[in-house]
């Protein structure tokens, strides 16, 4: 229980500081947004790419099917998911 309090406490300083941010700033452009979600795109593709291509070239040496492929693949995806997740979150 005693972790309640430092993460309510921490969400309402973090919300806070984007109120302060935004105050200063204003509304952030269409082209911000864009690029955050480009930056998403990219952050969940880049691992799953990586781990298709690792998963294939270790079929490829060992002759096994798609085993690694598709192992390595849902990692890289399950990988970039949680990373743009924790950016998100983050922002």
């Amino acid at each position: 229980m005693t972790d309640e309090p430092d993460g309510l406490l921490r969400s309402v300083r973090r919300q806070r500081a984007r109120y302060q941010a935004w105050m200063r700033q204003g509304d952030p452009s269409f082209g911000r947004y864009l690029a955050q979600i480009g930056a998403l795109g990219w952050t969940i593709v880049v691992p799953t790419l990586l781990g298709s291509f690792l998963g294939r070239w270790i079929d490829q040496r060992f002759g096994s099917g798609i085993f690694w492929t598709g192992s390595l693949m849902m990692a890289g995806l399950g990988v970039g998911c949680w990373s743009a997740w924790r950016w998100v979150r983050d922002q």
